[in-house]
């Protein structure tokens, strides 16, 4: 069921251009990007070196579609540019940088001025209520405090929206429990991994996560499956909705799913204008319905401007439902960066996951171990049973699974089911590949 516009912005307080229609949003977009390309040329050397080697001009950009004639930004530039070579703005007018862990490279660096962080608030509390969440309500925050753009993002926004803020950032799962059963919030922002976590710590500690007071999970920052939304689902009695979003181009609150269609995250295309490209020919731009590469421009930033940013992310555009004239990304099916190739097969860590929850005594726990013991390369699933699922029914069940994704995914691995809390768990984004081959 969507929401009916008219009747929801008056109650629900809408921003005007969540209502646009469609031609209204484009008419909007094709604005706000010529002033941003134009911007963006004459106050970053980066761009205008881009551009000028391609042969390109703001002034080219007539319509829309001009904007495949423009060069992509990638990680590397932002890199490159360590650590403000990309800001669009003198160093007192940035209100606050945020950065990445750089722990595959140099970090990637990001500023905000302070009307930036205003329009990030707003755009992450439109994510919050087309969830579900209300101004009043208590919101416990377990996304990490500090560079990393998830706390005092989802914080911004949360506030912006009017409810109580219970900022406990991420880890210390025990303190966790404890402060959603004293405080009884009625939403939790975290990454769907960290909620499964904390559910599963709260079943050893013999409670029941059912009976808590949460009502909404807001959850981002990694790739996850339907499977993983009906687990946790079950699992805390609640709505999960995915928000997306990511440092580069804000941070979380680029796009948000509504908890009435939960049919993906509607791009708030008044401030981004979204892109799909062939992964693998990134010369082609694929229409509405097409599945692959999702590539970002932001349209209203100040202190650092981006442009067709390649996220790696890769998914589809469709037509909007809660918000028609926004479209819906798909759920991400996997990262480009992240696929695995496996003797000629294509193979990403979500179609484990979804695989592995249809299989009874398994749990949504795993972890990819790609090795090279000879010449040809090998996969590993390492995977946890489940509490109740026996020694003798985890092998029959790792079976199942190894015959799973031998029929849909084509690929022959191995299939190792450990005990419960074997593997390490994260209160961030999960990594889930380990590439253990040889340098």
């Amino acid at each position: 069921m969507t929401e009916t516009l008219p009747d929801a912005s008056a109650t629900l307080g809408l921003d005007p251009e969540e209502t646009m229609s469609r031609d209204q949003i484009e008419s909007l977009q094709l604005e706000r990007l010529r002033q941003t390309v134009s911007y963006a040329y004459d106050r970053v050397p980066l761009y205008r070196e881009k551009y000028d080697a391609a042969g390109v001009h703001p002034d080219d950009l007539k319509d829309l579609s001009d904007l495949a004639k423009f060069p992509f930004t990638d990680k590397e530039d932002l890199r490159r540019s360590y650590p403000f070579g990309m800001f669009a703005v003198p160093q007192e007018q940035v209100a606050r940088i945020h950065a990445s862990s750089g722990t595959t490279g140099r970090a990637t660096v990001v500023g905000y001025t302070r009307q930036d962080l205003d329009d990030w608030a707003k755009l992450g509390a439109r994510c919050l209520r087309i969830a579900g969440v209300r101004p009043g309500m208590k919101v416990h925050n377990a996304y990490g405090y500090g560079l990393f753009t998830g706390g005092l993002g989802a914080h911004g926004a949360a506030e912006r929206l009017g409810t109580t803020v219970i900022p406990m950032s991420g880890g210390q799962t025990e303190k966790q429990i404890t402060l959603i059963q004293d405080f009884q919030p009625d939403a939790i922002l975290c990454t769907p991994t960290y909620l499964l976590t904390i559910g599963d710590a709260m079943q050893r500690a013999g409670l029941d996560p059912r009976k808590t007071s949460l009502k909404v999970g807001v959850l981002g920052a990694e790739p996850w499956t339907e499977e993983m939304r009906h687990e946790l689902e079950e699992m805390f009695g609640i709505d999960a909705c995915d928000i997306y979003g990511l440092s580069e181009v804000m941070g979380p609150g680029v796009a948000g799913e509504s908890g009435q269609t939960k049919d993906g995250c509607h791009v708030w295309e008044d401030h981004f204008r979204p892109e799909i490209v062939d992964a693998f020919d990134e010369t082609r731009v694929l229409g509405d319905g097409e599945h692959g590469e999702i590539v970002f421009t932001a349209l209203t930033k100040q202190a650092m401007p981006i442009i067709r940013y390649r996220t790696h992310d890769l998914t589809r555009l469709l037509p909007g439902t809660a918000r028609p004239g926004h479209r819906r990304m798909g759920r991400i099916t996997g990262r480009s960066d992240d696929m695995i190739i496996l003797r000629g097969v294509n193979l990403f860590p979500s179609q484990i996951e979804e695989l592995a929850l249809t299989v009874a005594g398994l749990s949504p726990h795993f972890q990819l171990e790609i090795t090279r013991p000879d010449r040809m390369d090998e996969l590993a699933v390492r995977i946890e049973r489940r509490d109740d699922c026996t020694a003798d029914r985890a092998i029959a069940a790792g079976g199942e699974l190894q015959r799973l994704i031998k029929i849909h995914v084509g690929s022959t691995c191995r299939i190792d089911v450990v005990d419960p809390e074997a593997l390490p768990r994260s209160v961030g984004k999960l990594k889930r590949i380990h590439d253990l081959r040889p340098r």
